[in-house]
């Protein structure tokens, strides 16, 4: 029986992914900033556990971490999933809406993850599961400053990924693309509170399509919870897993633009080195 940890389980990914592994026969400790809604969602099993976690707050963190290890001896997977959007140019988003979305989003995932890595550490095992974005490999116009946030988490995840190798501890990065969630909805996404007429013709764009769009994207939530259990099972998963075709489209769309671009810089971009340099 493994032991999950998954912030922001009283909805969304996050209880999906729960309900997947409490059916798989797993435990699962499910965080949310009031215990309750998790227990509304899920339901009472002897195998979960619902406790309080708000990720902006590192010493309830580890408080959370403490008790899932007090109740079931270890923590086999992390899912850092708590976080929200952001829908605003990046001269529309203040600096209070900006620091207050990397304080989930980044520093929030960062004091999880401190929680947790002492309790892998110990074990030599593990696997930490940090939720990107496809927003998080490309850039969009009106989710720059959220996109930030899961660029930030990219770098992070593959630094932290080289560190804890050697001690048998896995880190994968997983790059939801559109998926039929509350995302789009008030509940998780945040829109700036200025917004600047000349970004009609672009941000303005995404700001209708996202309207529009709601409810009518192409991932299948519970089909994202399943591919979540292929991955914790994997004898050798990846550092990444994009999820959904639009998240393969993008990706594959900016690798071939980035190569067509280093491609017709490559001797301006070579030309910066010492002569003697080998």
């Amino acid at each position: 029986m493994r032991v999950w940890f998954i912030t922001g389980a009283s909805r969304g990914f996050g209880a999906l992914i729960a309900e997947a592994a409490l059916k798989a026969g797993d435990a699962v400790v499910a965080t949310a900033r009031d215990p309750a809604t998790v227990t509304a969602r899920l339901g009472q099993h002897e195998r979960l556990l619902a406790t309080r976690l708000d990720v902006t707050s590192e010493a309830e963190a580890h408080a959370a971490a403490g008790e899932a290890v007090k109740k079931f001896g270890r923590i086999d997977i992390l899912i850092n999933n708590a976080g929200y959007g952001l829908l605003g140019a990046i001269e529309e988003a203040s600096a209070a809406e900006t620091q207050r979305l990397f304080g989930t989003n980044v520093f929030g995932l960062l004091g999880v993850t401190r929680a947790v890595l002492p309790h892998m550490r110990r074990q030599r095992s593990g696997h930490f599961i940090n939720i990107s974005s496809v927003g998080g490999y490309t850039g969009y116009p009106g989710w720059g400053v959220y996109g930030a946030t899961k660029f930030a988490v990219e770098g992070i995840s593959e630094a932290l990924a080289a560190e804890v190798a050697p001690l048998g501890i896995k880190v994968t990065v997983v790059e939801p693309g559109f998926f039929r969630t509350d995302f789009l909805d008030e509940s998780s996404l945040s829109r700036t509170a200025h917004q600047i007429e000349d970004y009609h013709a672009s941000v303005g764009k995404t700001r209708a399509v996202a309207a529009d769009f709601n409810h009518g994207q192409r991932g299948d939530p519970r089909k994202l919870a399943g591919a979540m259990l292929k991955l914790v099972n994997a004898d050798n998963p990846p550092l990444r897993l994009p999820l959904g075709s639009d998240t393969v489209e993008r990706i594959e769309t900016k690798n071939a633009f980035v190569a067509r671009e280093l491609a017709e810089w490559r001797t301006v971009a070579t030309s910066t080195d010492f002569a003697d340099a080998t």
